[in-house]
């Protein structure tokens, strides 16, 4: 809920139906009862994820580069 709110990208590791594990960067757009709805970066689309099946979830932390 916070990423969302906060319009925030991150990164999840999702397991398909078939057992197939994945990390994937997604910006959470819609969040229901059983699943979310996000843009899914490696797919370039939006997709519907299933909450149980996310295993771990980071928020992306973009740092400012340092010019020397």
């Amino acid at each position: 809920m916070k990423a969302m709110n906060r319009n925030q990208l991150v990164n999840i590791m999702y397991m398909s139906k078939t057992g197939e594990v994945t990390k994937r960067r997604v910006k959470i757009m819609k969040i229901t009862d059983d699943t979310f709805k996000a843009y899914c970066f490696l797919k370039q689309a939006q997709r519907t994820f299933k909450i149980d099946r996310v295993l771990a979830i980071v928020p992306v932390i973009r740092r400012e580069s340092e010019i020397i």
